[in-house]
């Protein structure tokens, strides 16, 4: 786990879109970053409509049903805002992130190559590959 302590919240929030249910444990540390980050998330994924139990050094996050549009909070942990950012792409109805400035911390340029996912590229450097065509071909 102290390999990927600080991936936590983003999986957690891989877990709430997942089906079926996710365990996190021995995660203790995460109660000693820039915030409680084990209560922020399941604070956060509850919000979301996601159930959640939170546990003394993880959480139990029971996925597969679709994430609500809400009013989250970042605690001010670049972290918890990162990842629920993300979380709300997949939300029904809009989801509003609290205290976001804290993001700066890690990534400055985080909205911007957010939104850049959100747009597509009329000209992608990567050609894209039709299978049909490749099949006709061959």
């Amino acid at each position: 786990m102290p390999n990927v302590i600080d991936e936590i919240p983003i999986l957690a929030v891989a877990g709430a879109l997942a089906h079926g249910k996710t365990v996190i444990c021995d995660a203790k540390e995460l109660r000693v970053k820039e915030t409680d980050r084990l209560a922020a998330i399941a604070t956060n994924l509850t919000a979301m409509g996601v159930e959640v139990v939170e546990l003394e050094d993880g959480l139990e996050i029971y996925g597969g049903s679709p994430l609500l549009g809400a009013r989250v909070k970042s605690y001010g942990d670049h972290r918890i805002a990162m990842a629920f950012a993300i979380a709300g792409m997949f939300a029904n109805n809009q989801t509003v992130i609290e205290d976001t400035d804290c993001i700066a911390t890690s990534y400055p340029r985080f909205a911007q190559q957010l939104q850049k996912f959100l747009t597509p590229d009329e000209n992608p450097p990567t050609p894209v590959i039709n299978p049909a065509e490749v099949l006709e071909k061959n």
